[in-house]
Order: structure tokens, then sequence, then C-alpha cells
């Protein structure tokens, strides 16, 4: 077993509370300790997620990389914060991802994927994604330019994963996994809408069908599926300020690869659990918060 690091968003929290953390979670002894409370004041506290919490995770030697809705933060193992960055192009970003001196960044309120430079340390690169048709076209620009694209959410585009073999990019309105190769960009998998955190997964693509309150995998044609956990409803906290268009209980979001068929997913209100797409047993599940806003976002293994 392994330990986890956890982001949240509180969907629906207010001005002067908390809107979000970071934990760490031991799997093995089932413990749970708060390495970041995170409140700001200044974030747009319109609905939902917004600006609230903190959001994708992503590691660079002793550095700890993790996005909010608009700045790239960085800190030790400790939690100290080093540094942060911001870009003009970067607005509602969701997860990261790490790979060859590139930090990958989606920019939900752009439709765009920003590189940030791990060596140079400032953003380098963008790609604007658009939906022309049945196909899709993808622009690179540079951050932070003049001429650079428009504000838009019109995929909400929420997951970025490299590989070898390209950019694959997704989003709740992108219909699909998308690969970016560097020449062009197409969907390789048809997907529901409303996912989260798709990717390539062994021979399929792992993914979190919100809308449908489950952990997918698809695989030739097989759907392998486990439903988000649900809970009494009078063991929820702060039902009261909820609403169906503001935070709900298991909206599932965070997926993490444990390796062996095991996979680590997120969940409101904030819950991790393994489930083993091998063996189809869901093996484990942790529950760090009951109040109904608090909603998982990054998920990642802690590698110190």
């Amino acid at each position: 077993m392994t330990t986890l690091i956890v982001t949240s968003v509180v969907r629906g929290s207010r001005q002067g509370e908390s809107h979000g953390g970071v934990y760490l979670v031991d799997l093995e002894q089932q413990r749970v300790a708060q390495a970041i409370d995170w409140n700001s004041a200044n974030i747009d506290w319109q609905g939902r997620g917004w600006d609230r919490g903190l959001r994708g995770i992503a590691f660079d030697a002793d550095k700890i990389y993790i996005a909010a809705s608009d700045e790239l933060f960085v800190y030790d193992r400790d939690f100290n914060m080093l540094a942060s960055y911001r870009s003009l192009h970067l607005k509602h970003c969701h997860e990261i991802f790490a790979y060859k001196r590139r930090l990958y960044l989606t920019s939900t309120g752009f439709d765009s994927i920003l590189s940030f430079d791990l060596d140079a340390l400032r953003f380098s690169w963008g790609l604007k994604i658009g939906k022309v048709g049945d196909d899709f076209r993808a622009v690179p620009f540079l951050p932070g330019a003049a001429n650079g694209p428009a504000p838009s959410n019109e995929l909400h585009i929420n997951n970025v994963h490299c590989t070898p073999a390209g950019l694959f990019i997704s989003g709740m309105r992108t219909t699909g996994l998308l690969r970016y190769t560097g020449k062009s960009i197409g969907r390789v998998v048809s997907l529901p809408p409303g996912c989260h955190n798709a990717q390539p997964y062994a021979d399929g693509v792992l993914f979190n069908d919100t809308a449908a309150d489950e952990v997918c995998f698809l695989s030739a044609g097989r759907r392998r599926r486990f439903a988000v956990p649900r809970y009494d409803e009078a063991l929820l906290t702060h039902t009261d300020s909820d609403d169906s268009r503001t935070a709900r209980q298991a909206f599932g979001r965070g997926l993490c690869d444990l390796g062996a068929g095991l996979v680590a997913a997120g969940s409101s209100p904030t819950t991790i659990t393994l489930h083993n797409f091998e063996t189809m047993q869901t093996t484990l599940s942790i529950n760090l918060s009951l109040d109904v806003r608090n909603a998982v976002h990054g998920l990642a293994v802690w590698p110190y």
C-alpha cells in the first residue's frame, strides 16, 4: 500500500470559509493528514467550483506543483510555498501533467492546454482546441501574447495526459478522448458527455463517468464499471446550503493508477475508493469529510 496526495474543492463555500485543501492519505494505516487549508478572498465566488480550491498535482524532483484556478503554485515536500506563476491564458485550470521537462495544464476557461517549461520556469506554449463540425482543430499560440485566444469554455477541457504517442486531452463536452500528435488532433475513442480524468490505460481508456456516477474502463467493446460511493443523506453536512447546481454527493473526479489493475478514485463528499479492474472488487474506501460540498479534485501517488 502507499500514500496518496489529494486536493479538494469546497463547491458552494462562502467568503471567510475554507474552500479546499491538500491531504496526505496513508492507505495502509487509513490515516489522513491535512497539509494545506486553502482560503483566499481574491477569487471568483460565483457558483459551483469556479475559482475555489486546489486542483491538479504534479512533481518535479523535490518540488510539488499544484494548480489553483488561475495560478500554479510550487511547494517543497513540507508544503512550504516556494513560488507561484500566472498566465493571462490560464483560467479555471483542472488537471496538470508533467512529461519530459514540461508541465501541461488544462486551461478550461480558454479551451486550451498550456505548457510550462520546468527549466526556464515560464509558460512557453499553448494549444487552442476547437470543434469544427464533427472534427477538431488545434492551433498553437504563445501564452500571454496579445494575439492569443479569447476566453471560451465550449469543450470544458478538464484533463491532459502525455505519452510518446501524443498529448491526450478530454473534457465534459469533447465527447471522447482526443490525441494531439504535434501535427494533427482527432478523437481516438468516443466517451459519454460529462467525463473527467479520461486517459489511456492498459489496452483501453480509464475515466470518471461523472454524469452516471461511475468509474469506468472501456476496452475492446467492453465496459467495466464501479459505482461511486453514496452515503445516507442523514449523515451529510451542509446540505442546507446545497442545491443540485452547486454540490452533490457521488460526484466522481480524480483518478490514480496504483498498478496491477488497482485504481484510486475520488468523489464527493471527499472520499478515496480503491477499485481493482482485474478482480472487479472494491478493496478500500476512506472518507475524509461528510461535507457534501467538499469534492476531491486532484489525486496522485505521494512519491516521497
